[in-house]
């Protein structure tokens, strides 16, 4: 431990820091090298964690190849002129539109998805409204909190959800079956205390005809008309995944190989840029950044973690679970969530539990490490990302002003999504 703890903290200091600009992937993988080199993991552990994440990282790079291509025809710009149209001019109905919008986003292209692609987007639509940077800003937060609270839905909503789905050996459908009533109350949750805490700031009126129409935006229609049928295929293809015995990658894969030929052939999808921006580097952050986590099992911190949890079950079903998820987000929001998941992960597996009670906990994990990371901006990879995008884009939101709003809005919705899961499960 008074090796593997120390390097995991300067291991990840430097994946949100990023001196000099240095990509993620480099420093997680020079965190795994040090750790095989001080003994703190074997190469037995590698190839364990390499089997644990593989599926996961495969699937988001596939994920947001998609989501590129469907962002370069103007998907998204679409969707979200169309729903800024709907609301004629109501800033409340713009606001609820938007979140909407965002959780459809997150759900099927991931939270990261969402806000690589979507903020830029809502960005650029509020300033065309010509609306003021403080009327601007319940918008864009709301955006960067939606994309983390509804990417529950799915197993491929959130890295976080296919590492665990993966680890436990959970099904799509298994998945999606219990986590629907949480997402839903989740949803609602955000929207309602997103609303009373931005209240003030949300523009009553704005003029519609400051706005290009939807159509405008659409740069390849045939390519637009065919995208429908593509997304429609993928979802299928997930819910197929158990009855085929396919790894979601595989699906995610051939999806994005098609959508890829197809779009070679269109004259607005530079194809360059799609390959240049998708995610490489999170194939060797998510094994170098695991490979040094399960350091720290080794050396007996899930252990502790473990003995956390069979004390909080002493109090009931009901209470393990959201003591879980507190636990979860706890660590999220100071290690970020791909660890703070997979740390949560080893403890249950070890923790002497009842199988239902270890049924309840692995969810309640999801849910903490996907909610948990909005209360501070290192929390997750989204979060990390959305803040990148909005400095780069002008608008500056500072660490103190993030934490300020991140726990204020997070604690009360964790609160009632981890109840609805409680309940639900006793339910089903």
């Amino acid at each position: 431990m008074a090796f593997a703890l120390p390097l995991f903290l300067i291991t990840l200091s430097c994946i949100v820091i990023q001196p000099k600009g240095i990509s993620i992937g480099w420093f997680a993988c020079g965190g795994a090298i040090i750790a095989l080199v001080l003994n703190i993991v074997n190469l037995s552990d590698v190839m364990t964690v390499v089997n644990i994440t593989w599926n996961a990282t495969l699937t988001l790079i596939a994920i947001i190849i998609i989501s590129l291509i469907l962002d370069q025809i103007g998907y998204f710009e679409w969707c979200a002129l169309k729903i800024t149209k709907l609301a004629k001019g109501s800033g409340k109905r713009l606001f609820f539109y938007l979140l909407c919008l965002g959780a459809f986003v997150s759900a099927t292209f991931t939270n990261d998805g969402t806000v690589l692609i979507l903020t830029p987007i809502v960005l650029s639509i509020l300033r065309q409204l010509k609306l003021e940077e403080s009327y601007i800003l319940p918008f864009i937060m709301a955006c960067g909190f939606i994309a983390d609270s509804t990417s529950l839905p799915f197993v491929v909503s959130n890295l976080v959800n296919i590492i665990s789905a993966d680890y436990f050996s959970i099904s799509f459908t298994q998945y999606t079956v219990a986590m629907i009533i949480p997402t839903i109350a989740s949803f609602f949750a955000s929207c309602l205390i997103l609303f009373i805490f931005y209240r003030k700031q949300i523009i009553k009126k704005y003029d519609v005809d400051e706005l290009p129409s939807a159509a405008e935006v659409i740069k390849d229609k045939k390519l637009f008309k065919i995208s429908w049928f593509i997304l429609f295929i993928l979802f299928l293809g997930y819910f197929s995944c158990e009855l085929l015995d396919l790894p979601v990658s595989i699906v995610a894969g051939i999806t994005a190989i098609v959508f890829v030929i197809l779009a070679k052939r269109s004259e607005h999808v530079k194809l360059a840029i799609v390959i240049k921006e998708s995610p490489w580097a999170i194939v060797f952050f998510s094994i170098g950044l695991y490979v040094v986590v399960y350091g720290l099992q080794n050396a007996g911190l899930t252990n502790l973690f473990a003995s956390l949890i069979e004390w909080t079950s002493k109090f009931g079903f009901i209470v393990s679970i959201i003591g879980m998820g507190y636990y979860s987000a706890f660590l999220s929001s100071l290690l970020n969530n791909l660890p703070a998941v997979m740390i949560g992960a080893l403890s249950i597996e070890h923790a002497n539990v009842g199988n239902i009670v270890k049924e309840g906990l692995i969810f309640s994990n999801v849910i903490g490490s996907d909610l948990g990371p909005k209360i501070t901006p290192i929390g997750s990879l989204a979060t990390l990302i959305w803040m990148h995008i909005l400095k780069k884009k002008g608008v500056n939101v500072s660490w103190g002003m993030y934490f300020k709003h991140g726990i204020i809005l997070t604690i009360p919705v964790l609160f009632f999504t981890l109840l609805s899961l409680s309940i639900w499960l006793l339910i089903i």
